[in-house]
């Protein structure tokens, strides 16, 4: 077999080993370092996997990965997020689907402390949807509201997503998490626009809450929401401020949780001792599927499968909106079946010279990309964040059952995608005011 072909063969072997539900990172670098034995020689393979692994992961951009993940879990494991939704709930239950109007806006301030979906539907699972349920909300309602409403944890910054986006096309990951603001603030109120429409045409999926609450019952729950307030400010403050860069931004904001969860006596050697373990398992997930897609890199650089697949999408000629709904469609085939990082490494070093050659702006590119991926993660018929919520929730609704409430957050967001193509201001407005 020539160079091409022996590249071509291995995509392929790839993707088999997808269907089969191979673990994706080990499938990476097994398929690269057989690639590599082939086309340059033994020698070459075992090289490529002793130096591309350390040399991948002793990129210090790479140490805000496992810093943010541990600042979402203490915050989460200390309680300080819990005071989100308590607040939301007592100003907006009134309003429509209230209740799940401040799931959303409850999810969208717990995003901006960890940079994890699963991590945003599952902890918002625990709280909001025992509290739907308790007001008769249906369960489809309820349970598809917070699915939907956790992938809003990967577009609002902290995004793990975007940092890894931003190492990989070497783009800075300070602006993409500005221009994650816009799009994840577009989906919040176009989500919210669903819950009270859905609400207002069928109140039978949102009862109406029968409390009363005065103001200053109001104004003492919006107080608790202080440590939230505090986190973001602290490191999103000193972040744009240019006190500290996006890599160290982790690190304090790991080190401010844990004093606001000292100050408030929140948090349990357990709480810590659980929160270091989910961080080292979940880093190490991460880091095994990069060093795979980086080997991936290797080699389809060796074969030339990467530029020959390059040269053929910029030869067809076709326009950027063919070319955007093309990526669109591999992303949610890939969501179908894997976890957005996984597919995100995976596709990049083939995609990355097709959307450089066709002239895409790389910041609206990676939030878009964000974007694609966490509609993935409520698409039938293995969409993530439903499998997380249906763990959390047990007997309280079905799979299918979440599935059925998710398909109109995936109508708006077609809606929330298009506006994001017709105006790439909504994304790049922010990135720009910093230049």
């Amino acid at each position: 077999m020539s160079d091409i072909q022996v590249g071509f063969a291995g995509i392929a072997i790839l993707l088999f080993l997808i269907v089969l539900r191979f673990p994706i990172g080990p499938a990476l670098i097994g398929v690269s370092f057989g690639g590599i034995w082939m086309l340059v020689g033994e020698r070459a393979a075992w090289g490529a996997l002793g130096v591309i692994p350390w040399s991948f992961a002793a990129t210090w951009q790479l140490s805000s990965v496992p810093m943010f993940l541990l600042m979402g879990f203490l915050c989460f494991h200390a309680g300080l997020t819990k005071g989100l939704f308590d607040a939301a709930r007592v100003w907006l239950a009134r309003l429509p689907g209230g209740l799940a109007v401040a799931s959303i806006f409850g999810a969208a301030g717990f995003a901006a402390v960890t940079g994890s979906s699963v991590a945003c539907a599952a902890a918002m699972g625990k709280i909001a949807v025992p509290e739907m349920m308790r007001q008769r909300y249906q369960a489809g309602f309820a349970t598809g509201t917070v699915a939907a409403a956790g992938t809003i944890g990967a577009l609002i910054p902290p995004s793990i997503l975007m940092i890894l986006y931003g190492i990989i096309a070497q783009v800075p990951v300070s602006s993409l998490f500005l221009g994650g603001v816009g799009a994840g603030l577009l989906t919040v109120f176009g989500y919210v626009a669903v819950v009270v429409l859905r609400a207002v045409l069928d109140p039978k999926v949102a009862a109406p809450v029968d409390t009363t609450t005065t103001w200053g019952e109001r104004f003492a729950a919006l107080a608790e929401t202080w440590p939230v307030l505090l986190l973001m400010f602290g490191v999103f403050g000193g972040l744009f401020a240019g006190i500290f860069t996006p890599t160290e931004a982790g690190a304090v904001g790991s080190a401010l949780a844990i004093i606001i969860a000292l100050v408030k006596r929140t948090l349990s050697w357990r709480g810590v001792r659980e929160s270091l373990i989910e961080t080292l398992v979940n880093s190490a997930a991460l880091f095994i599927i990069a060093i795979g897609a980086s080997m991936l890199t290797r080699f389809l650089a060796y074969s030339g499968a990467g530029d020959a697949i390059a040269d053929f999408v910029s030869g067809l000629g076709t326009s950027h909106g063919v070319l955007l709904l093309g990526i669109a469609l591999i992303y949610l085939v890939l969501g179908m079946f894997l976890e957005p990082i996984g597919a995100m490494l995976l596709t990049l070093p083939i995609l990355l010279p097709i959307i450089g050659e066709a002239g895409f702006d790389l910041i609206w590119f990676g939030v878009l990309l964000a974007k694609f991926l966490e509609i993935g993660m409520i698409t039938p018929p293995i969409g993530l964040n439903v499998f997380v919520i249906k763990g959390v929730v047990g007997d309280l609704a079905s799979t299918s059952t979440i599935f059925r409430g998710v398909m109109w957050f995936l109508v708006a967001d077609l809606f929330i995608v298009l506006a994001l193509v017709l105006m790439p201001q909504i994304i790049l407005w922010l990135p720009s005011l910093a230049q």
